[in-house]
Formats: C-alpha cells, structure tokens, sequence
C-alpha cells in the first residue's frame, strides 16, 4: 500500500516537473510587460544608492523626536 502511495507521489511530482519546464519554456521568449530598460552595472549602482539615500532622508524627516526625560 505504501509503495502505491509512493509511486502516485512521485508521478504526480514527475508531473508538475513537466509542467514547470513547460512554463518557464513559454515565458522565456517573452518579455515582461513592466520590464524597465536594463541599466549597466554601475549606472544600477547609482540608482541604488540614490534610492537608497532618498528612503533615509524621508525615514528621518518622520522620525519622531526623543523625550527630554530619555536624554
């Protein structure tokens, strides 16, 4: 009985394997619909940065100020 079980795991894992490959066949050949152009290296490292410096300028103007009493 638990070879029954095992062979029917199996099969359907065997299954979704083919299923997968099939998929990612597919969109391979396609491009994303929101894809952005593809920056170089270090232009992406640019904009990382920047994006990166802008979140923490915001992050601190919000950050709330510190009691008298916790100095």
């Amino acid at each position: 009985m638990r070879a029954l079980g095992l062979i029917g795991l199996v099969l359907a894992l065997a299954i979704v394997g083919v299923l997968v490959k099939r998929q990612m066949g597919s969109m391979a050949g396609t491009p994303a619909a929101d894809a952005r152009p593809q920056l170089s290296q270090p232009g992406q490292a640019v904009q990382v940065r920047q994006q990166f410096k802008q979140s923490l300028d915001e992050a601190m103007q919000q950050a709330r100020p510190i009691p008298e009493d916790a100095r």
